[in-house]
């Protein structure tokens, strides 16, 4: 399987909004709704953790042989019971079971998140009819992983999404930790899903072809889930969004004299686009991946401008081309 491996606060919403991008009907289209899929999410952490014998996880390696291979690497153990050992041993954990029992408090009811990825994979299957809706499971990593895609499974790793007051946490920085939370997950795994459809051109390795890859993956997510606010799309806080677009003029300038959007260095690059608590060549108050945020704007801008389908803006693959019939300008606050 092909892997495809993220009051006061009113008025600046009205900011943000205002200033910021054009506005999105939220709502998907009957057509969309009414086709007929169904999602099951499995909850392997359940059937994991009440399995007690070898004869128990013997069963459910052979009920579930994706997600014994895809996930567990069944083919790396030397012998299906050298598998079946490792589970017995994670089953007896303290701490483990003290983590699945929070998983289990924590995520008793997920039927809003089984709605939320049937909805979006619906309106994915609409744009995209290539696309193969793939077996969806949750389970109890002991924060191995978050998400794990291929086009034919998706697990998510619900240890990786408890609250971030929980005394087990992930090891993550502060600021990548407060992404991990259950608003996210499916913009997570939509996102994720992107890849499969977002052409690139791989000889362009600059700064504006980056910018212009995660620019389409944000705009596709919002295109699928029109009722999702930004934040947990990007990862911003509300402030942190409305600041950006209170400072778009600024930060646009510094890339322009900077000439950084055919920058080709990979460092420099990574400054811009990379994970980090902030943009320090440009503000140690500018929240990271500013190059990523950037990236939106211009794409945005190149489908309303070029009234392009998702569809289109997805198969075009010349960064370039999309810069320039974007007709992009940062966004004034006058």
């Amino acid at each position: 399987m092909k892997l495809l491996r993220f009051s006061i606060y009113v008025f600046l919403l009205i900011i943000a909004f205002s200033c910021g991008k054009k506005e999105v009907a939220c709502e998907l289209d009957s057509e969309i709704l009414d086709q007929d899929l169904t999602l099951e999410i499995v909850r392997l952490e359940d059937e994991f953790f009440t399995a007690e014998s070898k004869e128990d996880f013997e069963f459910l390696l052979e009920k579930y042989p994706d997600f014994a291979e895809g996930y567990l690497g069944k083919s790396l153990y030397s012998s299906p019971d050298s598998l079946i050992s490792e589970l017995l041993a994670i089953h007896q954990d303290s701490a483990m079971n003290v983590l699945y029992d929070s998983v289990k408090v924590e995520f008793q009811d997920i039927s809003e998140i089984q709605k939320d990825l049937e909805n979006a994979f619906k309106a994915i299957k609409y744009y995209f009819p290539e696309f193969r809706v793939p077996k969806v499971y949750t389970f109890l990593s002991g924060f191995n992983s978050d998400l794990i895609l291929t086009e034919d499974m998706i697990v998510i790793g619900l240890d990786y999404y408890l609250p971030i007051t929980h005394t087990f946490q992930p090891d993550l920085p502060r600021y990548m930790a407060e992404r991990y939370a259950r608003p996210y997950i499916v913009p997570m795994i939509v996102t994720a899903i992107s890849s499969q459809f977002n052409e690139i051109n791989p000889q362009d390795n600059t700064m504006l072809a980056e910018m212009i890859y995660y620019g389409k993956a944000y705009h596709f997510t919002k295109a699928i889930m029109p009722c999702t606010s930004d934040q947990f799309i990007i990862g911003y806080t509300e402030d942190e969004i409305a600041e950006c677009y209170a400072n778009e003029e600024y930060i646009w300038a510094h890339f322009v004299e900077n000439e950084l959007l055919y920058e080709t260095n990979p460092f420099e690059i990574t400054k811009y686009l990379g994970e980090a608590p902030f943009t320090d060549a440009i503000s140690t108050k500018a929240p990271g991946r500013l190059g990523r945020w950037l990236g939106w704007n211009i794409v945005d801008d190149y489908q309303f401008n070029q009234d392009v389908t998702i569809t289109e803006l997805m198969d075009n693959p010349d960064a370039e081309e999309i810069f320039r019939q974007s007709g992009y300008r940062p966004r004034s606050q006058n």
